[in-house]
């Protein structure tokens, strides 16, 4: 018989396979819109009914999906990544101990603001992009702790030209983290540099915001 751990485990490589795969999808995908529209259900669907989903049991009864506003090309942006000052902050978390992450660029979206684009410095590597905009914590508005847009140790990855030095940011996809809905969790979120005073109505939102 397969031992509690090594089957959640299993559901959790299985809900990460699945990320993945939906993350090349976006990638290959010629229109971004209908690229969104296949993301948006493909995450409804592991909410809903995948046993490594992040919400809680009481929260699955009656899930009609997840808050995605309309997505909105004005929103993605595919910028450079320009050198940033050496920076860095370490996440303690409840079962992987001390996380650190090194500050690798700065990107900066026209209109909107910069954010930081982290490095997870431990096994794994692994580029981290989270934002906090001025719609968080705000009823009707994104999660108060923020959003990730770019987590590519967890499949959240948009695209890259490494020659071009450029990186695919499409606020569409921001979404939260599993902290969100369960405070099991213990996620990283928005540091200072990655906090924009501009309110983005697109992405993910929080219904209990």
């Amino acid at each position: 018989m397969t031992s509690a751990p090594a089957r959640t485990a299993l559901e959790v490589a299985d809900w990460r396979r699945r990320v993945f795969a939906l993350y090349a999808e976006v990638r290959a995908a010629g229109d971004p819109r209908r690229a969104h529209d296949r993301w948006r259900a493909e995450r409804d669907d592991l909410f809903a009914r995948h046993p490594a989903s992040p919400l809680l049991p009481e929260d699955r009864d009656g899930f009609a999906g997840l808050p995605v506003a309309p997505y909105d090309p004005a929103w993605r942006f595919e910028v450079p990544l320009r050198e940033a000052e050496p920076g860095g902050f370490e996440f303690p978390t409840g079962t992987d101990g001390v996380v650190p992450f090194e500050r690798l660029a700065v990107v900066d979206l026209p209109e909107v603001g910069s954010l930081d684009v982290w490095r997870l410095t431990t096994y794994g590597g692994g580029v981290f992009i989270p934002l906090r905009d001025g719609l968080a914590g705000v009823a009707g508005g994104t999660y108060g702790g923020g959003r990730y847009l770019i987590d590519t140790i967890k499949g959240a990855d948009l695209g890259t030209d490494a020659a071009a030095g450029t990186i695919v940011l499409d606020l569409n996809f921001a979404y939260n983290p599993s902290c969100a809905y369960d405070p099991a969790w213990a996620c990283p979120l928005a540091q200072p540099g990655n906090v924009l005073a501009r309110e983005v109505p697109v992405g993910e939102r929080y219904a209990a915001s």
